[in-house]
């Protein structure tokens, strides 16, 4: 494929979050759906930790998984669409949906993440009525 795009345009426009981190989580790259969808500015975001955004109930759980991807050069969840719940500046609870991929130097040493992110709040909370509604009609108390 031989196409001139404009990767800073892409980022800019894309309406998924894409956030980029290095090997020790600090935030890199914070495109304007990050804004959008977290509630941080890109100068509140850069230099930052991953914790921004991470519930602190899942933080000892994602940063030992980060560190072992890091090391390894490898992350278990490979193309897998991840579904998980997110931290917005305001501290409400986001769902979101998101894919992830390992970044390397030019040695071939881990450097880095990539993630692309959806807010799938809305979807799940719609997923969660039509589930209760369908199990109060299979069980009617009257």
């Amino acid at each position: 494929m031989n196409t001139n795009v404009d990767l800073h345009q892409l980022v800019e426009r894309v309406g998924d979050a894409i956030i980029v981190a290095d090997a020790h989580e600090k935030i890199v790259l914070w495109n304007p759906a990050a804004t959008r969808i977290f509630g941080y500015s890109e100068q509140e975001a850069l230099g930052k930790t991953l914790d921004l955004i991470v519930p602190e109930r899942q933080r000892q759980r994602h940063t030992e998984g980060y560190s072992h991807s890091m090391e390894t050069g490898t992350t278990r969840y490979g193309a897998s669409l991840l579904k998980v719940p997110a931290k917005h500046k305001d501290g409400s609870m986001l769902s979101i949906a998101f894919t992830v991929g390992m970044l390397f130097d030019a040695s071939g040493k881990a450097n880095g993440v990539v993630a692309t992110i959806r807010d799938e709040s809305e979807r799940f909370a719609e997923e969660r009525a039509l589930k209760k509604r369908l199990a109060d009609l299979e069980n009617p108390q009257g």
